[in-house]
């Protein structure tokens, strides 16, 4: 049974298809659990914030006018009237020629506008303060609704939440946020050279690498997982697995079984599913070109390079992003916002024109200079190089490789 790669098409294409599936519903979690998660409603914030004008160092609040030109060999002279506390809304109005004593996060009493560090002033007797600073309006100051105003989304649906998100949507009140649902991801291993982890191998046999992999890159995306196994090279055996896994889960992953050959039969197994199309086999990346994307109903089946690095190559690239598509993503596939680095590569790289290479790459920093990256070669069964990888650098389709010192974005790894 050999279906050949007679759908292949490019990163971009397959990236469409997979942003073609529904995004999954949402539910509430509590702010704690939240991390990780993708914001699926706008949190609208119910008030400013910061409620009023806060001072953002220790000194004194000031009448920026009081202050112009103020320096070490020109101060201007203020006289302190208050001491502002940090838990009260200041009761006074200052008059020119004042100022107040204020710490960090003091809100700034009315006739103030600008705060200038203790560092910059000199306390006299009669309580007469000498400014060293020039100010100017706003400096040291954070504005009332500088971070948010009411009405107005604090953190937009569609938002990863990370530790900066969590502490925006405690300020703003919000004990519970609803968030995407995480996919649920079925992993299936095929081939009669597969045995269990637990299991010594021998000759012509490999441990099965790649359900446990598969899953740890899955739920880094926040998708739970489950492991059906390794299930036998035959049609019947993984049209059984598939069936059980697409009826269970939002996407399905198989390893191995998607390049050309006799004993392959992922392409067979999504086409004996009852409403089920095949949408690409083969996909115009190195290593990887083998993926497979399938759609039974509405949920995903991708069949996965058997060998270990061109699996996790396409997982990095194409799968996790689409897991947080999922999620309510919004464009996760912008390649912008995923970690990466500028470097420029150690030496020169070959590529072969139409398809996209993935060259893994480690990387050297320099003082004062670009970090190197340097190619890590070897095969796609290799585990090492992808031990060794700390990011991969892109060639492009339409170039026959890159030289040596050329500047590349690095995607981290």
């Amino acid at each position: 049974m050999s279906h050949g790669f007679f759908n292949m098409i490019s990163r971009r294409e397959f990236e469409a298809l997979l942003l073609g599936f529904p995004v999954l519903g949402g539910e509430t979690v509590a702010l704690n659990e939240a991390t990780g998660r993708v914001l699926a409603d706008a949190l609208i914030a119910a008030h400013d914030w910061p409620l009023t004008d806060r001072s953002c160092m220790d000194g004194f609040a000031v009448d920026a006018r009081d202050a112009f030109g103020a320096s070490e060999s020109n101060p201007a002279y203020l006289e302190c009237v208050a001491e502002l506390s940090v838990e009260e809304e200041p009761d006074v109005t200052l008059m020119p020629g004042e100022c107040a004593r204020i710490s960090t996060g003091g809100s700034l009493p009315e006739g103030t506008d600008a705060v200038v560090m203790v560092e910059h002033t000199n306390e006299m007797e009669g309580g007469t303060v000498e400014i060293h600073k020039a100010a100017a309006p706003g400096l040291n100051v954070m504005r009332r609704g500088e971070d948010v105003r009411a009405g107005a989304p604090a953190l937009e649906a569609g938002t990863l939440i990370r530790p900066q998100e969590i502490g925006m949507a405690a300020a703003m009140g919000f004990e519970t946020v609803r968030v995407g649902l995480r996919p649920k991801v079925g992993i299936i291993s095929t081939g009669d050279e597969l045995i269990p982890v637990n299991e010594t191998p021998r000759p012509g046999k490999v441990r099965d690498v790649n359900t446990h992999a598969l899953a740890a890159m899955a739920e880094a995306r926040g998708a739970t997982c489950t492991r059906y196994g390794i299930v036998r090279d035959d049609l019947e055996s993984l049209k059984n697995a598939l069936e059980r896994s697409v009826t269970e889960n939002d996407v399905t992953l198989l390893s191995g079984g998607s390049s050309v050959g006799v004993r392959d039969f992922t392409v067979g197994a999504i086409e004996a599913l009852p409403d089920s199309t095949l949408l690409a086999h083969g996909v115009a990346i190195s290593p990887g070109k083998p993926a497979i994307l399938g759609r039974v109903g509405e949920k995903a089946v991708v069949g996965l390079p058997g060998q270990v690095a061109s699996a996790q190559v396409v997982m990095t690239v194409l799968i996790q992003p689409f897991l947080r598509h999922l999620q309510g993503d919004p464009d996760p596939f912008d390649r912008t916002t995923w970690p990466g680095l500028h470097a420029v590569m150690a030496r020169n790289v070959a590529s072969k024109q139409g398809r996209e290479d993935y060259v893994r790459v480690k990387i050297e920093e320099r003082d004062g200079e670009p970090p190197l990256a340097h190619p890590v070669l070897g095969k796609s069964g290799l585990l090492r190089t992808m031990l060794r990888a700390e990011g991969l650098a892109v060639i492009p389709a339409e170039a026959e490789g890159v030289y040596e010192g050329a500047p590349m974005r690095i995607l981290t790894l």
